[in-house]
């Protein structure tokens, strides 16, 4: 009498080749609980673990702000909770931090992260733009808040997701939004903007010197065919470029580091999705209303543009009385963070502390409740 075979158990999967290209094949890199190794060893190579975030110039952060137990501290852009991590450490538990998102997925998935890896911690999570910032605080700190950190651009997760369409690297659909309720995509962008729209946004958001060339060709392109996913774009910059994909391969190979010829467009269009400098000058403008007495903001740039709005800011509210201290040069992360995490290389930091005395702890006395300005 034969016995009935068992079921063998299924293979775990397996990466594609010692070197695996799809976002969905790193199943090592996306699991970094179950392989810690992986993440030393892909830093170790000059790169970042597929679906995770290194937080940017992390001590220059907590240092300007100057963080005290017991105080109400908001990261205004929260993502994988990398810089929320330290302040909470420097808030102690009396303290309490309020982390902020637009990107629903991501703020979920940090606030699951964060139930499993600091069940308890005093920290609440909201979803808001910066628009929003001022409900919030009214909301959750009457009294204002005492720091405030602002991580500007896109994360690692966002780009390393095809799913999302921010990066040139991978093919996936040309969304590049942050926050999913809004109804522009970098695909509705470029089938409804006019030829001279298009080099006007490619110019401004992205300096891009053939910002003529590329308009014209996206125009005369979709009429045949319209724009949907990530590749038919880079495809089209590729050819306004006047360079192969494999001339671009032999071109990285000699010179390391060099700017992909869709980086400038990828970043503009997402940028225009997105308003992230129409955002900026919002938060620009209710911040001292945000803040308390004595309150500190930081705010990360990685582009000119917003580093010299953040800049301009500081330099009006100083001059105006608003901040009684500021950065009158923009703080840039050390040679040994550019080696180890390439994407911080463009990173600006900048500060200001607003006038008044600080609130040091939770004994302290609140101030009065702030009203910030409406949303422009």
């Amino acid at each position: 009498m034969s016995r009935p075979e068992t079921p063998r158990p299924a293979r775990r999967p397996r990466y594609r080749g010692t070197h695996p290209r799809r976002f969905d094949d790193r199943y090592k890199e996306r699991n970094p609980d179950r392989y810690p190794q992986i993440g030393d060893h892909i830093r170790a190579q000059g790169r970042t673990p597929a679906g995770s975030h290194v937080p940017v110039m992390l001590d220059e952060v907590l240092d300007v702000l100057d963080l005290a137990p017991g105080q109400v501290v908001v990261d205004a852009t929260v993502g994988h909770g990398g810089h929320a991590a330290a302040l909470l450490d420097r808030l102690g538990p009396h303290g309490f931090l309020v982390a902020v998102d637009h990107d629903d997925a991501e703020l979920e998935r940090t606030r699951q992260r964060f139930q499993r890896e600091r069940p308890g911690a005093p920290i609440r999570f909201v979803r808001s733009h910066f628009a929003g910032l001022g409900k919030v605080q009214a909301d959750l700190a009457p009294q204002g808040f005492d720091a405030i950190l602002a991580d500007l651009g896109v994360s690692s997760m966002h780009l390393d997701d095809p799913k999302r369409g921010f990066s040139y690297k991978f093919d996936g659909p040309l969304d590049m939004r942050m926050d999913r309720r809004g109804s522009k995509s970098a695909a509705s962008l470029l089938a409804t903007l006019s030829e001279d729209e298009l080099s006007e946004l490619f110019r401004r958001f992205g300096d891009e010197p053939n910002h003529v060339r590329i308009a014209k060709k996206i125009v005369e392109r979709r009429v045949a065919e319209p724009f949907t996913r990530t590749k038919q774009l880079v495809q089209l910059i590729f050819h306004a470029a006047k360079i192969t994909p494999e001339e671009w391969k032999a071109k990285v190979q000699a010179e390391p580091g060099a700017l992909h010829p869709a980086a400038r467009v990828f970043q503009a269009l997402r940028m225009t999705v997105n308003d992230e400098l129409g955002q900026l000058e919002h938060l620009l403008r209710i911040a001292p209303w945000c803040l308390a007495p004595g309150g500190r903001i930081a705010i990360l740039s990685f582009h000119s543009g917003e580093d010299g709005r953040v800049a301009e800011a500081i330099a009006q509210g100083l001059s105006e009385g608003v901040w009684e201290a500021g950065s009158t040069e923009a703080i840039r992360p050390l040679v040994a963070e550019r080696r180890g995490n390439p994407r911080s290389a463009s990173a600006r930091l900048r500060w200001a502390r607003k006038i008044g005395g600080a609130r040091s702890s939770e004994s302290d006395p609140a101030p009065e409740a702030l009203t910030p300005p409406e949303p422009a």
